[in-house]
């Protein structure tokens, strides 16, 4: 097996080679700049190494094929990809939600929905709570990073009610912690790589930002009539038992659960400042414009940036809050932000006027989608992102969909809001939640034994088709009045 497998990777990496390296030299259709036929020619190269052999390294592949460009360069490359304030930004934060994550914070909120009054009314209230909290927590916690953190805290969920595997309960509890893990990570840009390339690539292309509060104000909503749909597909569709689910056995969960000490409240307080360097000053540029404007100059990298020092400057009992060595190894995921560098890159030179490649597209394709009511041109993108997401890579989703999908929008005379478009991209490549190479969280609950993988399959996809629906017809509303 191994040895077909590393035949298999043989001829795929040579086939990407003759893609990145030849692609260029095969004749140009009329209008097209032989240096976008080479841009085309390394990015379907980087994509097919991406969606087979890994994320990573073929990332560098990309970044030197790029850089022989002669538009290009190597120094603009660096810039457009790891002197991205993208690149530094994720960087930052995953140090500063690394912190959160080694304290028992986490847990703490999570126990508090579940071991409550109101969760102990009944089962229906508690699986409201249970997936309330993964929703609340994934607003600023990576899905994965999230999902791990649940594992543990869901195993003991089905201890202490006596939930056994196999039943409908457990697996719906388990497939909402996917699910819940995935929708969260859609609804801010906070330590979220997908919704932030997608904003990004709008950024790169048009020279217009989308604001953090703009877009968390379509997304949130979208976000929270998501999981509402989901529990709706639980409720009416799976009906599991829940007639032995005993929520009010959860207060046992608080045993062993110790008061926040003072590294815990240390990190908490830093987390939050952080936050509400991003998020606060667009809530109060209509009333202090001067200090939106201050410190909106600073950019979105800097408040986790000086998290990140703040976390390693403060020490408690000796130990500073955050062990740098630590925190650059376990809690920033190198591979991600490598190709997230690629895809950067990648979206930098295909929007690069001297390339020509959006003008050429935006001639090409915009007068068939000119064809189309803006509504289904949104619709059609929407469903693109959301399917492709449960089949490949994120952010191999979000560098595509966006790559094609802004050109053709600016190309409608302002019919279709490419920002708002943009931003449902950025969203529902999120929402990667119903197969197995959708996410690493994916594989391991359709492995667990609390559910299948085939359960995941098909609550997962209609979840993914009522998502749709809620984006397109409830969120690009609300994004175009914001964006």
């Amino acid at each position: 097996m191994a040895q077909t497998t590393n035949k298999n990777r043989t001829w795929i990496t040579g086939a990407a080679l003759l893609l990145l390296l030849l692609f260029g030299y095969l004749p140009a259709p009329a209008g097209m700049t032989p240096s976008a036929m080479r841009v085309i020619g390394i990015f379907a190269g980087t994509l097919l190494l991406w969606l087979t052999v890994s994320i990573d390294w073929p990332s560098l592949l990309c970044m030197a094929a790029l850089a022989a460009v002669p538009e290009l360069g190597m120094g603009a490359i660096l810039s457009s990809s790891f002197g991205n304030a993208t690149f530094a930004f994720l960087m930052f934060t995953f140090m500063c939600t690394y912190a959160l994550s080694q304290t028992a914070f986490v847990r703490r909120c999570a126990v508090w929905f579940v071991s409550g009054r109101w969760a102990g009314r009944g089962p229906w209230q508690f699986t409201l709570l249970f997936f309330s909290s993964i929703l609340l927590l994934g607003l600023f916690i990576s899905p994965t990073v999230l999902f791990v953190l649940y594992l543990p805290i869901i195993e003991e969920i089905y201890q202490v009610l006596g939930v056994q595997k196999g039943e409908k309960s457990a697996s719906m509890l388990m497939m909402g912690l996917v699910f819940c893990c995935g929708i969260s990570s859609g609804m801010t840009p906070i330590a979220h790589v997908f919704p932030l390339m997608a904003m990004e690539f709008y950024h790169t292309s048009t020279g217009l930002a989308i604001d953090y509060a703009a877009y968390m104000a379509f997304a949130i909503p979208v976000g929270v009539l998501a999981a509402a749909a989901m529990l709706l597909l639980f409720r009416f569709v799976l009906r599991p038992d829940l007639s032995t689910l005993d929520p009010r056995g959860a207060a046992g969960l608080r045993e062993g659960l110790q008061p926040m000490d003072r590294r815990e409240k240390w990190v908490l307080a830093i987390f939050l400042l952080v936050v509400a360097l991003w998020v606060v000053p667009s809530m109060v540029e209509p009333v202090f414009p001067e200090f939106y404007a201050y410190i909106n100059a600073f950019g979105t990298a800097y408040p986790p940036l000086l998290g990140a020092v703040l976390l390693s400057l403060i020490t408690v009992e000796g130990r500073p809050l955050l062990q740098f060595n630590e925190a650059m190894t376990k809690g920033v995921p190198w591979a991600s932000l490598i190709m997230c560098a690629g895809t950067l890159a990648v979206g930098s030179a295909m929007t690069n006027k001297a390339i020509g490649l959006t003008a050429w597209l935006s001639q090409a394709i915009g007068p068939v989608a000119a064809g189309l009511a803006p509504a289904m041109v949104v619709l059609l993108f929407a469903v693109w992102a959301a399917v492709q997401t449960n089949f490949s890579s994120n952010m191999v989703t979000v560098s595509v969909v966006t790559a094609i999908a802004v050109p053709i929008c600016l190309s409608m005379g302002g019919s279709v809001n490419a920002a708002a478009v943009c931003s449902i991209i950025g969203l529902l490549a999120s929402y990667a939640f119903a197969t197995p190479p959708a996410m690493p969280c994916v594989a391991i609950a359709g492995s667990s034994g609390w559910t299948t993988a085939g359960a995941l399959v098909q609550y997962g996809f209609m979840l993914m088709a009522l998502s749709v629906l809620i984006a397109v017809f409830v969120g690009y509303p609300i994004a175009g009045l914001v964006m």
